[in-house]
């Protein structure tokens, strides 16, 4: 059984792509960087995918479900961030109302560092695939006022990024993960 965590690494074709998406590609290789360094082994198999020729239609995330939705019943929830990685604020969330709870549960955990909110629909064109044939799926949310003053421009360079707000964000993706990966029961569907 699968928790997938993932962000691209395609660019577009100007600037870096530090923030779209570096940003998310990061966030989820650091989510599973500190799973592993703290020694947990959750009952499920965290899998990180770092998507390629998301800008150029789906491309790679197209090619990953047609190898693997013979298996789809394995996937436990597919998560991507790919929305820059400013201030976390919460989720999005694609799932039914028993999966909404439990997830509501698990953002309560993040208390401390005032990132509990759940909203309506994950979005992520990578993910978008499995959701429609009902894995629950979750993007990163978080504050979008700067998003767009870089998003396609010269300007997404990692000079964007704040350190401060990426670590953030990366424990919002570790938590989560890790909760879903080591929990009981997979999330209802």
């Amino acid at each position: 059984q699968i928790v997938l965590v993932s962000g691209h690494l395609d660019s577009w074709d100007v600037g870096q792509g530090a923030m779209d998406d570096g940003g998310g590609a990061f966030i989820s290789w650091e989510a599973l960087s500190l799973i592993k360094d703290l020694g947990l082994r959750p009952k499920r198999t965290l899998r990180l995918v770092l998507w390629t020729a998301e800008e150029q239609g789906g491309i790679g995330a197209e090619q990953y479900y047609q190898l693997h939705k013979e298996n789809i019943s394995n996937f436990d929830i597919v998560m991507e961030s790919d929305e820059g990685t400013f201030k976390p604020s919460g989720l999005g969330f694609t799932g039914n109302a028993k999966a909404r709870d439990i997830v509501n549960e698990i953002m309560t955990l993040l208390l401390p560092i005032n990132v509990t909110d759940v909203y309506d629909n994950a979005d992520g064109t990578d993910i978008d695939y499995w959701m429609r044939d009902r894995v629950p799926g979750a993007s990163l949310r978080d504050d979008l006022s700067k998003y767009f003053w870089f998003h396609h421009s010269q300007g997404d360079t990692m000079t964007v990024q704040d350190p401060n707000q990426m670590n953030l964000c990366a424990a919002v993706w570790t938590v989560v993960s890790y909760v879903i990966a080591d929990m009981e029961e997979m999330l209802p569907r």
